[in-house]
């Protein structure tokens, strides 16, 4: 080992390959104390511990109000006479309040959503961390923070009810066989959230699309919009998309006051936070303007066209905004840096995509109304080819100009 690239003896026994359980943990929660020696390098005030830091602080307003809106759809459901489930993960909740009433107040909800949140995150959490550390004691690295960030978009994307042994299985999926197969963090091509869904959405569709995971309620039926439009239930017939602004189911949606996943529910809040990813640079404005530019002109067009046989044709983009996983997919999935294009114009076609994709799944597949989760997974395989088109164009473009 050279003199430049020695680490301080304390940290020695850490970072050797091969080293202890203990050794990981340590380089996951401490700088590993190297420095740069060579006449040419880049420094950065940011690395990959605040990176993830920042991304889960963004995420932090669509936690905390997925949590509270866990307890308030249970306790609409049990004001409509249904029976909270008798589950484990209640009975703190209801040791300290009770059981969940009509008069349970803001607090006791908000412990509710905590109860059943923080044993899928933990699960998620856990298993992702057994799976890094297992690759980096292969490899003979040192642990990376990414999972952290995993874990949490992934429980986000979930219904509450989900089984904490499909938790560990999808997350399992997710992490090794979409990101550590093609060499751990910075080497996967496809967001391993996503793929960790999408194995369970496919493997196990009745644990995550039946109505019945969506609040922790016996017996309850409801369904989200996106359900109830492509069951014919709910029409948009005539309905402008600025009529949305008027409309007060438009403005629960958006606020998040409805049934759907722990953490897509609130558009404000997923807004929020992405806006303030955008600010400090870690998620690109062009890919969410694309991805916002390609629903609506998609939306749009299927509403032009119209059809007598599927409702899903007339719902204007304003409603696809607020529905599903759009606004957590649009500001914190598709803006994942390692899995989206690298030049400008390619984050453009790749949000485009995304955005057109996304309706076009909802709309002509109404068996699965939520398009956003193969949407992101299909312009993954695609943004390296954007890259290419777009090197391509500017190689040709600059041998032009010098006449070569």
């Amino acid at each position: 080992m050279s003199q430049q690239d020695k680490k301080p003896d304390i940290q020695e026994d850490y970072y050797a390959p091969g080293s202890s359980v203990r050794g990981y943990l340590h380089s996951l929660l401490v700088a590993n104390g190297r420095s740069t020696k060579g006449k040419v390098h880049v420094r950065d005030a940011i690395d990959v511990k605040r990176t993830m830091t920042i991304v889960g602080l963004c995420l932090l307003p669509a936690i905390l109000f997925g949590m509270y809106n866990i307890g308030l759809q249970a306790q609409i459901a049990i004001a409509s006479g249904l029976v909270a489930s008798d589950i484990w993960q209640l009975i703190p909740f209801n040791f300290v309040f009770g059981g969940m009433t009509e008069q349970t107040g803001f607090f006791g909800l908000f412990v509710y959503g905590l109860s059943l949140y923080a044993p899928i995150y933990l699960t998620a959490l856990l298993v992702s961390l057994f799976w890094e550390m297992v690759f980096a004691k292969v490899r003979g690295q040192e642990l990376h923070e990414g999972f952290f960030v995993t874990a949490l978009l992934f429980t986000l994307i979930l219904p509450v009810s989900t089984p904490l042994w499909l938790v560990a299985m999808g997350i399992t999926f997710g992490i090794i066989m979409a990101k550590e197969v093609f060499g751990g963090m910075g080497y996967n091509f496809l967001n391993p959230a996503l793929a960790g869904l999408a194995f369970i959405y496919f493997a196990y569709p009745s644990q995550v699309t039946a109505v019945t995971q969506l609040v922790a309620v016996d017996g309850f039926s409801g369904a989200t919009t996106l359900m109830q439009t492509a069951a014919g239930d709910l029409s948009f017939a005539d309905y402008a998309w600025y009529e949305a602004f008027t409309d007060p189911n438009w403005w629960n949606a958006f606020f998040g006051f409805t049934v759907g996943a722990i953490g897509e529910t609130s558009t404000l809040a997923l807004l929020i936070g992405g806006g303030f990813l955008i600010l400090t640079r870690l998620a690109d404005w062009r890919i969410v303007a694309g991805v916002l530019a390609g629903m609506i002109v998609t939306a749009t067009l299927f509403n032009i066209i119209g059809s007598s046989k599927n409702e899903l044709f007339a719902m204007p983009w304003t409603w696809h905004l607020v529905t599903g996983g759009f606004a957590i997919a649009m500001m914190f999935m598709a803006t994942d840096p390692v899995t989206t294009s690298y030049t400008r114009k390619g984050k453009v076609a790749y949000g485009l995509l995304i955005g057109f994709m996304t309706v076009l799944i909802r709309v002509v597949n109404p068996k699965m109304p939520e398009g956003v989760m193969l949407a992101i997974l299909f312009a993954n395989l695609w943004a390296p080819i954007f890259d290419y088109l777009v090197a391509k164009a500017n190689i040709k473009r600059r041998l032009k100009r010098n006449g070569l």
